[in-house]
């Protein structure tokens, strides 16, 4: 896949896939939730799994962030499960983005020339 692929601001580079067990989701909250993440710029695709209570997300992790998400959640009137394994991987997805966004906004250098030498030492 290329960067053609996907949704306008996002790059396949960046692209992630996050798994968010959800508690107080309602009908009416589950679809304002749904279009309310739908549209930011960065997102590639958000879904509800209503069995397993699941919101799947895949975006862009140098544009949005889990912050962001959680607080568009808890906006909605819901929150996130507070089972030891969504903490877990919710710490671990925070983790991740950072490092994506950091690598995103690095810029590579690179020197090839050869070290100068310091003063006072000799030429051989």
């Amino acid at each position: 896949m290329t960067d053609l692929d996907h949704r306008f601001g996002v790059k396949e580079a960046n692209l992630v896939v996050r798994y968010l067990k959800l508690e107080g989701i309602t009908a009416e909250n589950r679809d304002k939730l749904v279009s309310s993440i739908d549209q930011i710029i960065g997102i590639d695709s958000v879904s509800y799994d209503e069995s397993a209570a699941t919101l799947k997300m895949a975006y862009d992790a140098s544009h949005c962030d889990l912050d962001l998400f959680e607080s568009l959640i808890q906006a909605q009137g819901a929150q996130l499960s507070s089972g030891i394994w969504t903490r877990v991987k919710e710490g671990f997805y925070k983790y991740v983005d950072q490092n994506v966004k950091d690598n995103a906004e690095h810029d590579p250098y690179c020197n090839n020339a050869l070290p100068k030498a310091l003063p006072g030492s000799r030429k051989r």
